[in-house]
């Protein structure tokens, strides 16, 4: 297993996250298209990953509600995948929403993305429903973590 440094990054880095996403998921997204998904959004929380001074994986969330973090993104890119990365960054994310008083953590996953499946119940998610996802025309599976 890999040793990842993860660092918490500002709206500066938001570059560098759009650059990652659009080698981990398609279609591939501009700067502009996460800059407009963080407007009006309460602490907004993005890390990046990396190996040896390498960006190899991303983090983007924000809060839902007073209560709940919502984890809007997680990637790693595919020559570094099946490392412990994605534990690593979803391990340090809930280190920092607990730090900062949020009770539980959600995200959604295609029902397609199996390993985002598995390792979401290896690190203790429950689901708690399925929501259609019209952009796709496709279910999402919803999960959510008890801090």
């Amino acid at each position: 297993m890999a040793t990842a440094k993860i660092d918490v990054v500002g709206p500066e880095e938001i570059p560098l996250i759009a650059n990652l996403y659009n080698q981990v998921y398609r279609p591939s997204r501009d700067v502009e298209f996460f800059r407009r998904r963080f407007l009006g959004r309460y602490n907004v929380l993005t890390m990046v990953a990396s190996l040896d001074d390498r960006p190899v994986g991303f983090y983007a969330g924000f809060e839902l509600k007073p209560s709940v973090f919502f984890s809007w993104l997680y990637g790693v890119l595919p020559d570094y995948r099946r490392n412990g990365i994605a534990s690593q960054v979803m391990d340090a994310v809930q280190a920092w929403i607990g730090q900062h008083g949020y009770e539980s953590i959600r995200f959604e996953c295609h029902n397609q993305h199996r390993p985002m499946l598995h390792l979401a119940i290896s690190q203790g998610y429950d689901v708690v429903g399925i929501r259609w996802d019209p952009d796709r025309a496709n279910n999402l599976v919803i999960f959510e973590k008890v801090l």
